[in-house]
This record gives C-alpha cells, structure tokens and sequence, in this order.
C-alpha cells in the first residue's frame, strides 16, 4: 500500500502530477492532503498522470470528485492522464468520465 506524488513541472498556469502505486483507503488521505493546495488555486490547469497507479478504489475516486469541485469553483481545470483500462472503467461506470476530463490514451505525458 504505497503511494508516490510527484510534482513533475509547474508554471503559474500549469501543474502536472504523475502518481504512482495504489489509491485505496490508506494512501488516498496522503494524496488528498498533497491535491487539495491545487485546487485552491485560481485558474490553473492540473494535469495528473496515473499511467502509474495499478489499483484504485471508491476512496481515490473520492479524491478526484473533491479536486475536481475545488478547481472548477476556482476557474481552473482537471485533467487526468494515463489510465489503464481498469482505471477508465472505474470512471465510465461511475458516470464522471462525462463530466471530467478524462484522456486514457496519453501515456508518459508527465514524467
């Protein structure tokens, strides 16, 4: 159960994050905690690579719904990267595939 967060470029309107290992309920605390300053930030773009996570559950989904309503209130936007199958299935059953921007097919987009 480990989790990796990694900052891998930011300018002022641009973050990009590339997560790697497991979301469940013991790491997403960890991830909440190092997201959340994002999106209180005004207007920013966060681009989140989880080409990298092998395993998320309804708590990381969770996470991703709380940034996703914290960046669309500051004017800024999400967009999440690098999904595996088993991850953009996690989305599109939930029904937020439509609402999030969601872009499987790039891979390695954030180093």
């Amino acid at each position: 159960m480990n989790i990796s967060i990694n900052v891998t470029e930011q300018t002022d309107e641009q973050v990009k994050v590339a997560i790697a290992g497991e979301i469940d309920a013991f790491t997403a605390p960890k991830l909440r905690e190092k997201m959340e300053p994002f999106s209180l930030q005004e207007g920013i773009t966060l681009i989140v690579d989880l080409s990298q996570v092998n395993y998320m559950d309804s708590t990381g989904i969770g996470v991703f719904v709380g940034l996703f309503k914290g960046m669309k209130s500051n004017g800024g936007h999400l967009q999440l990267i690098g999904l595996s199958d088993r991850l953009k299935r996690l989305f599109d059953i939930t029904g937020l595939a439509d609402i999030m921007d969601i872009n499987p097919e790039v891979k390695g987009g954030v180093e």
